[in-house]
């Protein structure tokens, strides 16, 4: 059996009320004991605890926090400050991290993985019904990309108005720039309503031509959405709903096409993942 390595974690907690103490679990950071630079950070992709605690939660400063942690972790402290101080200094009070805990390790990857289900994430008793949704989609995207070591490597929320005007609130989900062409993913739900894919398909020929003004290279924007199958068959009974839905989803989709938007299911992620990677040389 390989000789396991010492290492140390720490949780990562979100606090709401202070004065309650209340918290649950929403991340892990992971090294080995001893060695700042081997630190490996790791939030939840299912923030329904955190939701049921605070509605009104911000959960994109979390999701901002995790790479922010991640990009302090990767490029060192100033100063040869400690690390994990430096973070430290950086949370507000709702944000907080336990003393460090010993464990021992085969590999880090592996490690992080199993200290999040352990302590983090929810126990999953059965599965009730199909997720759908904006959020569930992009959480697979961005699992996919992890797996695939180009997560960290990708530009996060790319905000429209770079390339159309002023003022548009658009945030395109990640992309990376592989030689001359501009690779923007960007999650869409067909469940139930395709208002995402209209304002994705308006945007996109503006989002193009501001591609090649600001960047001087060609678009290509990718929605990704979920399976026909996981928004069809919600109720089998329901034969007028089920053919609404699939008139509803294959508008969307088609919708999207007609502006030269490639889409892709949720079950293509894994190849697209694959490209990216070959795309970025790793």
């Amino acid at each position: 059996m390989n000789d396991r390595v010492p290492c140390e974690f720490f949780l990562i907690r979100y606090v709401p009320d202070a004065v309650k103490g209340e918290y649950t679990n929403i991340g892990v950071l992971l090294r080995e004991a001893g060695r700042e630079e081997s630190a490996r950070v790791r939030f939840t992709r299912d923030w329904s605890r955190v939701r049921c605690m605070d509605a009104d939660a911000d959960i994109e400063m979390f999701e901002a926090l995790e790479g922010e942690i991640d990009t302090r972790l990767r490029l060192g402290a100033a100063n040869n400050k400690p690390m994990i101080a430096v973070i430290e200094d950086t949370f507000s009070n709702s944000i907080q991290m336990t003393e460090a805990r010993a464990c021992l390790a085969e590999n880090l990857a592996t490690e992080l993985e199993l200290l999040m289900q352990l302590y983090v994430e929810p126990l999953r008793v059965k599965q009730e019904r199909k997720r759908t949704g904006r959020a569930v989609i992009a959480g697979a995207m961005r699992t996919h990309f992890e797996r695939a070591g180009v997560w960290a490597l990708m530009r996060k929320r790319i905000a429209a108005s770079l390339y159309t005007l002023p003022g548009d609130p658009m945030k395109i989900d990640c992309g990376y720039r592989p030689n001359g062409v501009v690779k923007m993913f960007h999650a869409v739900s067909l469940d139930g309503d395709v208002e995402a894919a209209k304002v994705l398909a308006y945007t996109a020929p503006r989002l193009r031509e501001g591609v090649v003004r600001v960047e001087g290279a060609r678009l290509e924007l990718t929605a990704v959405v979920e399976p026909l199958r996981a928004v069809s068959n919600e109720d089998e009974e329901k034969h007028e709903f089920e053919n609404e839905s699939v008139e509803r989803y294959r508008f969307g989709v088609e919708t999207m096409e007609s502006q030269q938007i490639r889409v892709l299911t949720m079950n293509d992620l894994a190849r697209a993942a694959q490209t990216a990677r070959i795309d970025l040389r790793l």
